[in-house]
């Protein structure tokens, strides 16, 4: 399976001969009738029951590799197309029949075979049961004709066999689409990811950049030498956020709570906006203390950001985080962001629950990401 496009490996060409082989390797069984007809002393009869049986093998291993190529793809195979195959190799076995004659039937277990691999269980069933009972038929109907009880057991051996076949080959097709579906699901999760994880990475070092870069421009008249710290600040930053793509597109970034809240502390102060942070945190499972941060990081971009707030409070308890704001915010909190969008998917992840609204009071926003019960 190829993971970039999603489509199946091509066949290759050991693979593609042996179902040829496959396919071939049963006309063995057409050796009584070819026989009879190379022994017929009229020679119209021998060219047309040799010619007759030759177009009827080809044939066969034509409509057998054709059905073997749409359930490779993956595709169905069309039943008018089918049934008009099944009845054009009938046609050509009873065409052989001045030359070869009752042994004609012999050619009954291949199209029986071919219905049970090419048609729905209803008309296969149909088809095996005519291929079955037409030598019967024959033996009462032309004199001459001796009843074939061995044709009859061929026919309902080879359809079984068949069967067998069908089935594996279908639970083949079903697995390849399964792989298939995996594979596109799994890119599909990556990029997902991918995008998630560099929103949330630029998304904070912009929106500091962007506000320490205003600062330094308002400086730059009255205090040149804090507009010089603010703007080798910007540096800094932007040489972080390039490293932090780095490591997100090498897939080994990692997140801790503790850089978030110095991160956080940052931000606000060139934003001007209190910080109330934690001086210490609760010992946390590794997986938490990423959870945790990624919510402190969302949370405090989004009180730099939108809410217009004075102060931002960060808290952090052993089983959840709460980032809140003073400010105005929109009426109604906007789930929908890809920051936020982000945040959940990690949250979800754990089984954890993310809220996000207005405080208790009604004044401000309130973000709290909650672990489970279990993991407390």
């Amino acid at each position: 399976m190829d993971l970039s496009t999603g489509q199946p490996w091509p066949v290759s060409r050991h693979w593609r001969f042996t179902g040829w082989l496959l396919a071939a390797v049963w006309l063995f069984f057409l050796n009584v009738p070819l026989a009879t007809a190379l022994h017929q002393p009229q020679p119209w009869r021998r060219v047309l029951g040799v010619a007759a049986l030759l177009v009827f093998g080809v044939g066969y291993v034509l409509l057998f590799q054709w059905a073997r190529k749409q359930r490779q793809a993956l595709l169905p195979i069309p039943a008018g197309r089918a049934r008009v195959g099944l009845v054009l190799l009938l046609a050509v076995g009873v065409v052989s029949i001045p030359g070869t004659g009752g042994d004609w039937l012999a050619t009954l277990v291949y199209v029986a075979a071919a219905g049970v691999f090419l048609l729905p269980a209803g008309e296969a069933l149909a088809a095996v049961v005519l291929c079955a009972l037409t030598p019967v038929l024959a033996s009462w109907l032309v004199p001459g004709w001796e009843a074939e009880s061995g044709i009859v057991f061929a026919v309902l051996l080879a359809s079984f066999a068949m069967f067998g076949v069908s089935r594996l080959a279908q639970r083949n097709s079903e697995l390849r689409a399964a792989q298939r579906e995996i594979g596109r699901l799994a890119v599909a999760e990556e990029r997902a990811r991918a995008a998630r994880d560099l929103h949330d990475i630029l998304g904070h070092s912009l929106t500091v950049v962007a506000i320490k870069a205003e600062l330094a421009g308002r400086l730059i008249e009255v205090d040149r030498e804090r507009a010089a710290a603010e703007i080798a600040e910007v540096e800094a930053l932007a040489r972080a956020a390039l490293s932090d793509v780095r490591q997100t597109v090498g897939a080994y970034r990692e997140v801790t709570l503790t850089a978030e809240l110095a991160g956080a502390r940052s931000a606000l102060a060139a934003a001007g906006i209190e910080a109330d942070l934690p001086a210490e945190v609760p010992a946390l499972p590794e997986e938490w203390d990423r959870l945790f941060g990624w919510a402190v990081r969302e949370g405090v971009t989004n009180v730099v950001r939108h809410s217009g707030a004075r102060c931002c409070t960060v808290r952090v308890y052993p089983d959840r985080v709460e980032v809140s704001d003073d400010g105005r915010g929109p009426s109604t909190p906007d789930a929908t962001g890809h920051g936020l969008v982000g945040l959940r998917e990690r949250a979800r992840e754990l089984d954890a629950s993310l809220t996000v609204g207005r405080r208790p009071d009604g004044s401000g926003f309130l973000l709290r990401v909650h672990a489970p019960a279990e993991a407390r």
